[in-house]
Order: structure tokens, then C-alpha cells, then sequence
């Protein structure tokens, strides 16, 4: 009888079909785990980015009303007073109209770089180990 367990291997060194299903159950949950962590962390920097490209419009906005009330202002001036103000206003004026120019292209540049709201990488990774699985399981 001793020879004819020695072309087996032994139970021992074989886990069971329960730990065998126990183990894969508990690797489907780190994978799902670590990917929902995954997409945590693309999520918050695509909304920092948002946030940022949000905040540099909004800011180009205020630019564009300060330099809104210079304009007017400068026209009032052209009307009551002699060239130097109205001038100087008008000067003041464009010069605001061009910061509000550029913070709003670079808040429309911010706000593109985060698009699409979706996380990319995440799904990329949940794809790969979908298809992973798959071809493991069907060997």
C-alpha cells in the first residue's frame, strides 16, 4: 500500500475545492477593493483639475465686469473731461479685458484636460481583469 500512494500527490498539499473558492472570493474582493481605490484617487485629480479650470474662469469673469465698469467709466470720463482720463480709463480697460482673456482660456483649457468625467484608467484596468478572469476560467 505504501507504493501505490507514492505516484499521488498528497491532500495535504492540495487545498480543497472550499479554500480553493474561499481564496479566489477573497481575491475578487482586493481586486474590487483596490480597483473602487483606484478610481477614488483618478476621480478626486480629475476634479482638482476641474475645480482649478473653474476657479481661473470664474476669476476671468471678474476681470471681464472690473474691466466692464472701467470701460463704462472711461466713456463717462471721454464725455466729461478732456483726453488724459478718458484715455487712461480706456488704457486700464483693455489691459483688464486681456488678463480676462487669458484666465478664461486657461480655465477652458483646465476644465478640457479633465474631460471626460469618467475614470479612464480605472476601466481600462477593470477590463484587463475581466478579460484576465475570463481566459482563466475557460482553460
Amino acid at each position: 500500500m505504501a507504493g501505490s500512494t507514492a505516484g499521488r500527490p498528497s491532500d495535504a498539499a492540495e487545498p480543497s475545492t472550499a479554500e480553493l473558492v474561499k481564496q479566489a472570493t477573497e481575491q475578487m474582493s482586493r481586486l474590487v477593493r483596490d480597483e473602487l481605490r483606484l478610481a477614488q484617487l483618478e476621480m478626486k485629480e480629475k476634479g482638482r483639475h476641474i475645480g482649478l479650470g473653474a476657479g481661473m474662469f470664474g476669476a476671468g469673469g471678474i476681470v471681464a465686469l472690473f474691466a466692464t465698469g472701467t470701460l463704462i467709466a472711461a466713456i463717462v470720463l471721454a464725455l466729461a473731461l478732456v483726453l488724459p482720463a478718458w484715455a487712461a480709463a480706456l488704457i486700464v480697460a483693455v489691459v483688464l479685458f486681456a488678463v480676462a482673456g487669458v484666465l478664461a482660456l486657461l480655465g477652458r483649457r483646465q476644465v478640457s484636460d479633465a474631460a471626460p468625467l469618467k475614470p479612464e484608467e480605472t476601466t481600462h484596468s477593470v477590463q484587463a481583469d475581466v478579460s484576465a478572469i475570463k481566459g482563466r476560467v475557460h482553460r
